[in-house]
């Protein structure tokens, strides 16, 4: 007979408890947030990246054509792009897609700022689309034809260093 005051042996118990899997699971869901976050905003700065450069080019070709003619171009054609690419109303999607891009000059038409211009001069305005339309840092990048760059943000303050970095 087991004397009631003889000590019990523990059995080894393997494995973990609810508690020690609940806070992995809670350390790993940290983890996967700051993941997410930090590759979502990596993403939207690639697609700025294209639609920088589409306005870059774009207001090389507005150069090159006022070399030529004395004035900008306001339409796609006479930039050197197919007839395909689009109106400037419709503007032109750039990269995968996630920019329209507009030419703007005096005589233009909307979301162009046309009182703002005065001839000869022009703005190329990039604004997001589609997956795009979510990055609130970057809401519209122009390059006008003093070569300068400016962005705005969803709340219309100036966001120019963040977005032309």
């Amino acid at each position: 007979m087991i004397s009631p005051t003889a000590p019990r042996t523990r059995r080894n118990s393997s494995g973990f408890t609810l508690v020690e899997l609940m806070i992995t699971v809670v350390i790993a869901t940290i983890l996967v947030t700051v993941a997410v976050a930090s590759y979502t905003s990596q993403v939207r700065k690639s697609r700025r990246t294209d639609a920088k450069t589409a306005l870059l080019d774009l207001a090389g070709r507005q150069e090159s054509f006022f070399s030529v003619n004395n004035s900008y171009a306001a339409d796609w054609l006479s930039l050197g792009y197919s007839a395909g690419a689009g109106p400037t109303t419709t503007g032109l999607q750039v990269g995968s897609g996630y920019y329209n891009v507009f030419v703007c000059v005096p005589a233009g038409s909307a979301p162009c700022p046309a009182s703002a211009l005065a001839a000869p001069s022009y703005q190329v305005l990039a604004v997001p689309i589609g997956a795009q339309a979510g990055d609130a840092s970057c809401q519209t990048m122009v390059v006008d034809s003093a070569g300068q760059q400016s962005s705005t943000d969803g709340g219309g303050a100036d966001s120019t260093a963040t977005c032309w970095q």
